[in-house]
């Protein structure tokens, strides 16, 4: 089955390590046309040299309206339509578990803008593009913090998910008449960026040991085994999926 993505646009956020990096590059190596961005400029800066000519990468706070907006509006071009959104941007914003009454209001709301709000605003900038065009694809990326308790133990961000997956099911139903496939991927554990990788080193031998074992394939995830799960989604082969959550995580 070979996947391919020429003449394709595709917008892809956080893209600046990790997950959005590889899902771009992986795009990129498939034909398509990738707007990539991210707040760390300097490291889009990396993800433009591996994806090479074909990704265009801007620094965009995807909590903006207005910005996400005008990227979509740059994305979109003489062509009119982002044929692929993949709303990768996301985060704990560098917090850790709390007891709930010690959580702060303004920390609660910047965890929720940026995994949930902000696919909103992204899904919303490019509906009208995908409904001219007669079809599109829309994949959000959650974790297994939507599906379950989250081992991070922060309730905004295993809300959020919890959130982000429901609108993506919403929104299939409402969009499935144009054309348009909304899917969502639940990752698993992967030591893809430099919080996830603080985690795993707070385990410590004795925690790691038990995640792994917790894991039916006995590893963790990978970028490359999230990426390949998104460009599926985003295929024409998924062209009769859409409103699924698809869990990437070694089965647990």
């Amino acid at each position: 089955m070979e996947i391919r993505f020429d003449g394709r646009v595709a917008v892809v956020t956080g893209a600046a390590h990790g997950f959005g990096r590889e899902i771009a590059r992986q795009l990129c190596d498939a034909g398509a046309e990738v707007w990539a961005c991210d707040l760390r400029e300097d490291e889009l800066g990396e993800t433009a040299r591996v994806c090479g000519a074909s990704c265009h990468t801007r620094p965009v706070d995807v909590t903006d309206l207005d910005a996400v907006d005008a990227f979509v509006r740059e994305a979109e071009g003489e062509k009119g339509a982002v044929d692929v959104l993949v709303n990768n941007a996301g985060g704990v914003l560098g917090q850790v578990g709390r007891p709930v009454e010690d959580v702060s209001p303004a920390d609660w709301w910047a965890v929720m803008e940026v995994n949930l709000s902000a696919v909103f605003y992204l899904c919303r900038a490019v509906v009208p593009g995908m409904k001219r065009a007669g079809g599109g694809r829309i994949v959000n990326i959650s974790s297994g913090a939507g599906l379950r308790p989250s081992r991070t133990g922060i309730q905004a961000y295993a809300s959020a998910k919890a959130g982000q997956i429901n609108l993506t099911r919403q929104l299939a139903h409402e969009l499935g008449a144009f054309g348009i496939t909304v899917n969502n991927v639940a990752p698993g554990f992967v030591r893809s960026n430099p919080a996830t990788e603080r985690q795993w080193q707070a385990y410590g031998e004795e925690g790691q040991r038990r995640l792994v074992e917790g894991i039916a394939l006995r590893r963790l995830g990978t970028p490359e085994d999230i990426a390949s799960a998104v460009l599926f989604l985003a295929s024409e082969h998924a062209a009769w999926v859409t409103g699924q959550v698809l869990a990437v995580d070694g089965g647990v």
